[in-house]
């Protein structure tokens, strides 16, 4: 006789997601649970000053994304009155203390744009403070888009399942040069036409990625690109089984 009810024995992952606001964090929710992981969303208006272990209790993953700029004091710099900075210091508190606790405990991190540079810093790393050309200002514009090298040795191309040339979108003004690169962080994709660092890795640990892209925005990413929240899932109940073996 076949049993009454299908039981799905897979640990349901919860997937710590920091954003400067409810509206910002939306896409990244919407990419987590479209591949059946649990979120919970961070604010730093709500959790600015709560303990790291309580902010990241529960969770098998960390996904910082995209957002403000990082205040140059991060990285020892003044803020350039010419780059057009839009600063948030209590996301900055909020992501750095939660970044810290996920490296210690190894827990797998997924940094998208501001993430992705929020990662360089937290590693000793800098960022040119504007880029422009970047991206598109203009608020019902179209998407600024180029072309990256992801490397085949790198965790990211094997997540997403193939190397080499990607046409994705670019919504940053600020980012990085191998000059800027933390030496404890690979550099894992370039930009094509300039050279910009696209990807960081930690060889410290079993899953840090950082991507400047958007992946979360499936209709300007390549298909694939998706894997990487699967990944993220995949990792997240892994952590999260150790923890409760």
């Amino acid at each position: 006789m076949r049993p009454r009810f299908q039981y799905n024995l897979r640990i349901m992952s919860v997937v710590a997601i920091t954003s400067v606001s409810e509206r910002n964090a939306c896409r990244y929710v919407d990419a987590m649970e479209s591949v059946g992981a649990g979120t919970r969303v961070l604010l730093p208006e709500i959790h600015a000053g709560l303990p790291a272990a309580e902010l990241l209790r529960g969770a098998g993953g960390l996904l910082l994304t995209g957002g403000p700029d990082i205040h140059p004091e991060r990285y020892g710099q003044e803020p350039d009155a010419n780059a057009r900075l839009k600063l948030c210091p209590e996301l900055d508190e909020l992501e750095f203390r939660a970044l810290e606790y996920a490296l210690s405990a190894d827990m797998p991190v997924l940094a998208i744009c501001r993430g992705m540079q929020l990662l360089n810093v937290a590693f000793g790393g800098r960022l040119i403070q504007d880029l422009p050309g970047h991206r598109n200002d203009e608020p019902d514009g179209e998407p600024v888009s180029h072309q990256i090298y992801v490397a085949p040795g790198a965790k990211a191309a094997a997540i997403i399942g193939s190397a080499g040339f990607f046409r994705v979108n670019s919504y940053h003004h600020q980012g990085l040069n191998e000059a800027q690169r933390a030496p404890r962080l690979m550099s894992t994709a370039y930009s094509v036409e300039d050279g910009l660092v696209e990807g960081l890795e930690s060889p410290e640990h079993s899953w840090v990625i950082g991507l400047q892209c958007h992946p979360e925005r499936k209709d300007e990413v390549p298909r694939l690109f998706v894997n990487l929240f699967a990944g993220l899932r995949d990792r997240a109940e892994r952590f999260a089984a150790a923890l409760t073996a």
